[in-house]
């Protein structure tokens, strides 16, 4: 997942503002002394820009914040009330190189309150949510403004403008077209006051969902309930229950999916069930952490606004300007996949089941059962073993000898670790990222351990963007919640672990390798249905030969892995897909259904919203629960992917098709490596996707790789004779 920060002027969320009057008074230059010594005032003096984090207090923040947004609407009024004629060096450029104090304020505040946030970095980010989002409106709503940029967008075929240029001054204008540019001012204000509310709404999900997450962990006092557990995974459990004053205890803490990791290996059912539960109802127990109120009313909210923009619903809305256009193209790219999904999930259902009874358990399959018998499936399938792999995935020698590995071989880049740069947290480390010029192009920050006060799940994002325009270069952090382990013992992954690392450094790889002139349109700033294309491309690689050959040696002896142990991982990468498939999409479908909502319909009942969407999309299916409930679904309510959790699945048949043209071609190599930095990787947003990636492989991207690699074709051909 990318979480999403790109240009500050179009990353505050179009969930929320405040009325602020456009129009202001000459600028006043003057500061405070008070604001002069705020570490944000000016560009940090550290390599590429990096943050002083040992210098940066939460108190700083907030007026840090607030001054930021002083320069820049100071700057937008020069552009906007400027008496020369519009052009793109005195509108569009300017625009770029505007609210550089705000942009490297937030960016750093939007890494903290993910990663690593507190009490006051929650309460100031609620506060200041609506005045973000007002600041936004200021700058959207600028009629001026717009005008200027509408100049340039009508005259840009009669403008001698390179092709970025062009494809900015398009972007630019569809972009404030898209945020109410060309409402009326009575519509405006209400757009402006739904903006606030929402805003407000959007930072209150996410600080509830956090404690939600927190508090929902399991607590055991018996270690006998843990059975089945590593010994290295009960001692993180005890350290993870000293950590809260529960000693004599141990604490299974949750993540963000429904699913839980411990759900694999607990042998008692009781306790399986207990932390299930604990996990579909974190937000749903009618305390103060239930988001149920807070989402229905975003619900509404976005659909009213859309509305108000001249859209029936907010996908519709939402999807204009992603690669799948319209919630038509989404459900029918769904609907090619619900039938073969549900097809391979009924039959592993039937596996599970048939083993339960063969092993003398007298109940029904459950949710909290699927893993663990899964587990114990695959192994009497494939004689495979998540303990027997897990000692070959050290999370240090996965990092440096399979990702930065497969990153040299593809790519030319290299990595060096420092330890003079001051990290927000011990756990991070800092990486020089080098070029195969031997130039470096970046730093790489690295976040892996789960932490009570970090938001779940794992991304990507930047503490600075490239752009040739501004002169910067790359400082981007992957975050991960993989568990801690006790000092002295080392982090073992899981083989899903492994691929999340890939994962999140192809999104850091899009960002590294960006060559673009402008910020606005750089690295990861491109639909979401094509941003998780690099980010899942990447995971290729971590089964690849050579690389995975690199990196997966026993920590303890350095023996590479066993043939015939590698040989069943590869026979059991299509193991289990009915239900990795399916349950990811329950949840595109939910939120598709969420966000198709009309403005005339009632604020819904969450639960009975839900049950209803799963089942008119066919999966309503009770062993099945959707990878995330509605009630805690952070990507569509906090991270950006509302309308859009669907772009998993899109990106996934580009990643897929992609991959094929690479096999084609010789696998792994520089020069294949070089084609794909060259014409996707490098380009940002500066062309249309559709046709940048068609430039790549030849063609429009084909479903078949996706259904193949998912294990989907054989299902696909069966539930169409039925």
């Amino acid at each position: 997942m990318k979480r999403t920060v790109t240009r500050i002027l179009l990353c505050i969320s179009l969930c929320g503002a405040v009325l602020i009057s456009c129009s202001r008074s000459p600028r006043d230059t003057s500061t405070s002394s008070a604001m002069t010594d705020n570490p944000f005032y000016k560009p940090s003096s550290l390599p590429f820009q990096a943050p002083a984090f040992n210098k940066i207090k939460d108190a700083d923040f907030k007026p840090a914040l607030r001054e930021g947004m002083k320069q820049q609407l100071d700057e937008i009024q020069e552009i906007a009330n400027d008496p020369e004629a519009p052009t793109v060096e005195n509108t569009l450029v300017p625009l770029e190189e505007s609210g550089r104090m705000l942009e490297r304020t937030y960016m750093v505040f939007n890494c903290l309150t993910g990663a690593n946030t507190d009490d006051t970095l929650q309460k100031v980010q609620e506060d200041i949510a609506p005045i973000m989002a007002a600041h936004r409106d200021a700058i959207y709503l600028n009629d001026n403004l717009f005008q200027r940029i509408k100049s340039i967008y009508e005259q840009r075929d009669q403008l001698d403008l390179d092709p970025e240029t062009y494809r900015l001054a398009k972007y630019y204008y569809k972009e404030f077209v898209r945020a109410g540019a060309n409402l009326p001012e009575a519509d405006k204000i209400r757009l402006r006051k739904m903006n606030e509310e929402l805003a407000t709404l959007n930072a209150k999900f996410e600080n509830q969902l956090l404690k939600a997450t927190k508090e929902g962990a399991l607590v055991v006092s018996d270690e006998s309930k843990l059975a089945g557990l590593t010994q290295a995974e009960i001692e993180a459990a005890a350290r993870a229950a000293k950590v809260r004053g529960l000693d004599g205890k141990c604490v299974l803490p949750l993540q963000n999916t429904t699913q839980q990791p411990a759900l694999q290996s607990l042998e008692d059912r009781a306790t399986r069930e207990a932390l299930f539960n604990k996990s579909w109802t974190r937000t749903e127990l009618g305390d103060a952490n239930d988001t149920r109120d807070v989402i229905k009313r975003m619900a509404k909210l976005r659909a009213e606004r859309a509305q108000l923009l001249g859209f029936p619903d907010y996908a519709a809305w939402k999807l204009e300007d992603q690669m799948a256009k319209n919630p038509k193209n989404v459900d029918s790219f769904l609907a090619k996949l619900v039938p073969p999904a549900v097809a391979n999930v009924q039959k592993e259902a039937e596996d599970i089941q048939a083993l339960i009874n063969e092993t003398g358990g007298n109940f029904k399959l459950q949710p909290w059962d699927w893993d663990y018998y899964a587990e114990k499936v695959r192994k009497a399938r494939y004689d495979l073993d998540e303990s027997q792999i897990k000692p070959y995935f050290e999370l240090n020698n996965v990092l440096e000898n399979g990702v930065f590995y497969a990153a040299h071989e593809l790519y030319g880049l290299s990595f060096k670790e420092r330890h003079d740069l001051p990290v927000y947290q011990p756990d991070v480390r800092v990486f020089d990222v080098i070029d195969k010029d031997g130039s470096q192009i970046g730093l790489f920050y690295a976040d892996y351990f789960k932490r009570d006060n970090k938001s779940g799940g794992a991304w990507m994002s930047s503490l600075m963007g490239q752009s040739r325009l501004l002169g910067t270069k790359p400082v981007i952090f992957n975050v991960a919640n993989f568990p801690k382990p006790v000092p002295g013992q080392p982090a073992l992954l899981t083989y899903d672990d492994v691929t999340t690392m890939f994962h999140e450094f192809g999104h850091a790889l899009h960002g590294f390798l960006s060559n673009t002139e402008y910020p606005s349109l750089s690295g990861t700033a491109v639909a979401r249905d094509f941003v998780e294309l690099p980010s899942q491309f990447n995971e290729h690689w971590a089964l690849y030969p050579t690389v995975f050959e690199h990196y997966a040696v026993h920590y303890k002896t350095g023996e590479p892995m066993p043939r015939e142990l590698v040989e069943k991982i590869k026979k059991a990468e299509k193991f289990n897909q009915g239900y990795a498939l399916t349950e990811l999409l329950a949840a595109a479908e939910l939120d598709m259904a969420w966000h198709t909502l009309p403005a005339y319909a009632p604020e819904q009942n969450v639960d009975e919203f839900e049950a209803g969407a799963l089942k008119k999309a066919g999966l309503a299916l009770p062993q099945i629960p959707p990878r995330y409930r509605s009630s805690y679904f952070m990507h569509i309510w906090g991270h950006g992917y509302a309308s859009g959790y669907y772009a998993y699945l899109w990106s996934e048949m580009l990643d897929q098709d992609a991959y094929e043209w690479f096999k084609e071609n010789g696998g792994l190599t520089r020069a294949n490596g070089d084609r794909f930095r060259d014409m996707i990787l490098s380009r940002g947003n500066t062309e249309d996707l559709a046709t940048m990636y068609r430039n790549f492989r030849g063609r429009d991207p084909e479903i078949e790789p996706l259904l193949k690699a998912r294990g989907l074709t054989e299902s696909k051909e069966m539930s169409s004779k039925q």
